[in-house]
């Protein structure tokens, strides 16, 4: 490692409390040692923190308010879809219904996979079985074309892996993870009836095929590099990649047609497509499906079911507990009807002042940005001027849409009195899903959809809308309060506004013009700064520490640029409007306090994208002028980094 960075996150280990901790030697552990030593993880998760305690507050009222509607205590709002919503949580929290029934919803289906006899058997139902929520060893999905934003497109890639990543087959624990799956799927297919010699075949095979499939499919490192998933391809190439698999043939019948032109997302996949996906391998690829079928039921089923099926979740995560049934039972319908309740939420608990006043920091935190694009000192007038263009153009969705989606219509739950099981309901919604998904290929892009239901705490940015989403559950303390001072709220919600627009001028989102289109609109000299910039960046959290793992600098970097951006550009709006930096600072630590488990440290940062919280708040602030002239620190001091290995870009 580089000792020039050697204090890079600042001094000591930011997942140990120390309540000696100075703002000067690490600012995360002054600001929230105490904290989190009273912070305990409940039983049932994995991780606890500033966004899961909001979260988990969010869903403690939605739980009630599901509770009161299921029970005739309160009357379920004249929402649209959400009665559907609180009928499908009756069915998952009628466990004596669930247990009664054991195994006997899914039999139908287990039916269906194991009668595929052959390569020939499989060729025939692949496509039936796409559309009807299976999964198979390739994907299709559609969306807005990233070079044409209007129109919708096929985008093919491949399956998902049963590990996190690709790099988690290569770390110590993969055996003992797939010793975990294995022993669990064993379990499951005999509760289900399968006989212990089919099982064991189906488990073997299917192991076998995922390390096959793990040394080709992308890694999340890989997937961060968000155009690189653009590779368009003509139907005849395409099909020339498939020998042995009629690709054709599946076409037809899942999408009904034959796209002149398909995007390729995983091209080394497809590359080696046709040794994966063969007559030779058809045994592997039966069990591979089996396998995930049987663990990604099982859920749905008796609570025998679930517990048998919680194991290898367990070893991922290190998680205690299983959640209870009546929590499962609520994150069901909200996931099923995720807007709806969204909406809900929306309506009921987040106030038009909120909005109002949340609404005027976007245009102020747009305002700075707009001031720091056009006193920048690197990039070129013409390239300056595209970016104001892009900033003008940013569309803000703020608390919970307007209108609902009209998947949610189209959903239907078929209640137990009507011969309705959880399971039949959640595969119906399933294939809905997929039908609606697949009818957009010949309709415009609606730009109007959201990305985030206004009950998740969280927010995004679209490079293909251009857009910018801020639910309403985040947007409370300690993000944003009436109660905490204008810099502290400027150091929790105005860091995340940033943060979303920066998003917009990160190695991702650059590439990208105002109307989402994948497009150059950069000079090349200062695309070539950008780079370098870029570089310095990915260096910077390149190899640091967090718990048992260690970071990759590529994986994270665009979130890292727009942490960068969003802390700068909030730190000038509260410096300009004449607030201390004290509190500023200390609430953009706070908002990143968490405690994980071990094992669920190793699996975040095995998949995810952004940094673990304690660095993001120590690093980007290390990266601040603004910040060692607020806490008067010097060389020697565990946050100092010297001037020259400071990044700044935006």
């Amino acid at each position: 490692m580089n000792n020039k960075f050697a204090v890079r996150g600042g001094s000591g280990d930011t997942t140990v409390v120390d309540k000696t901790a100075r703002p000067q030697d690490n600012l995360y552990l002054a600001v929230n040692s105490d904290y989190l030593d009273q912070l305990e993880i409940p039983a049932d998760r994995s991780r606890m923190g500033s966004f899961d305690q909001i979260a988990e507050n969010v869903e403690k009222t939605l739980m009630a308010d599901f509770a009161a509607f299921a029970s005739g205590e309160k009357e379920v709002p004249n929402l649209p879809n959400l009665a559907k919503a609180v009928e499908l949580y009756k069915l998952a929290k009628d466990f004596d219904k669930r247990n009664a029934d054991g195994a006997e919803p899914i039999q139908a289906d287990l039916k269906k996979l194991e009668g595929l006899n052959s390569w020939n058997d499989l060729q025939g139902a692949a496509s039936a079985l796409a559309k009807e929520g299976f999964d198979l060893p390739f994907s299709f999905s559609v969306d807005a074309d990233m070079k044409n934003t209007k129109v919708n497109t096929v985008y093919f890639g491949g399956p998902h892996i049963f590990l996190p990543d690709t790099t988690t087959y290569e770390s110590p624990d993969a055996e003992k993870l797939l010793g975990v799956l294995k022993e669990q799927t064993l379990k499951l297919f005999q509760m289900a009836g399968v006989s212990e010699e089919k099982a064991a075949e189906y488990v073997d095979g299917a192991l076998a095929y995922d390390q096959r499939l793990a040394k080709v499919v992308k890694s999340s490192e890989e997937w961060a590099d968000y155009p690189a998933m653009y590779n368009p391809i003509s139907l005849a190439d395409f099909k020339s990649k498939f020998t042995s698999f009629d690709m054709g043939q599946f076409l037809a019948g899942f999408l009904g047609e034959e796209p002149e032109v398909l995007i390729n997302t995983e091209p080394r996949y497809l590359d080696q497509v046709e040794g994966l996906l063969n007559e030779a391998s058809f045994s592997e690829i039966k069990g591979w499906m089996l396998v995930k079928f049987i663990n990604d039921v099982a859920s749905s089923l008796s609570q025998e079911f679930r517990e048998a099926a919680f194991p290898f979740s367990q070893a991922l995560t290190g998680q205690p507990q299983l959640a209870s049934g009546i929590k499962q039972a609520y994150r069901i319908a909200n996931s099923t009807f995720s807007e709806v309740v969204g909406v809900y939420y929306g309506q009921t608990y987040f106030g038009a002042a909120a909005k109002e006043d949340v609404l005027g920091m976007i245009k102020r935190m747009l305002k700075v940005y707009e001031d720091r694009l056009a006193k920048n000192d690197w990039l070129s007038q013409a390239t300056k001027d595209k970016a104001i263009t892009k900033l003008q153009a940013l569309i803000l969705k703020v608390g919970y849409p307007d209108k609902i989606e009209d998947i949610y219509n189209r959903l239907q739950v078929t209640p137990a009195e009507e011969g309705g099981s959880l399971y039949s309901n959640l595969q119906a919604a399933s294939q809905e899903s997929i039908k609606y998904s697949l009818e957009k290929l010949h309709q415009p892009v609606d730009r109007t959809v959201w990305l985030m239901p206004g009950n998740l705490v969280n927010a995004c940015y679209d490079p293909q809308r251009n857009d910018i989403t801020f639910p309403a559950a985040i947007l409370q303390a300690p993000f944003y309060s009436a109660d905490q001072s204008r810099a502290a709220n400027y150091g929790g919600i105005g860091a995340v506004i940033a943060h979303e627009v920066s998003h917009a001028f990160d190695n991702n989102g650059a590439q990208f013009d105002e109307f989402g289109n994948m497009k150059n609109w950069w000079t090349e000299a200062d695309y070539k700064e950008f780079a370098d910039r870029t570089k310095a960046e990915i260096a910077l959290f390149d190899g640091l520490k967090f718990g048992p793992t260690t970071l990759n600098g590529k994986q994270i970097v665009s979130e890292n640029i727009a942490d960068q951006g969003g802390l700068t550009a909030a730190m000038t709006a509260c410096k300009e409007e004449g607030q201390g930096l004290e509190d500023f600072y200390a609430n953009w630590a706070r908002v990143w306090a968490q405690k994980s488990l071990e094992a669920a440290i190793k699996m975040i940062v095995s998949v995810d994208v952004h940094a673990p919280g304690p660095l993001r708040a120590n690093v980007q602030a290390q990266c601040q002028d603004e910040f060692y002239e607020t806490f008067d620190v010097k060389p020697g001091d565990g946050m100092y980094l010297a001037p020259e290995d400071r990044v700044k870009i935006w």
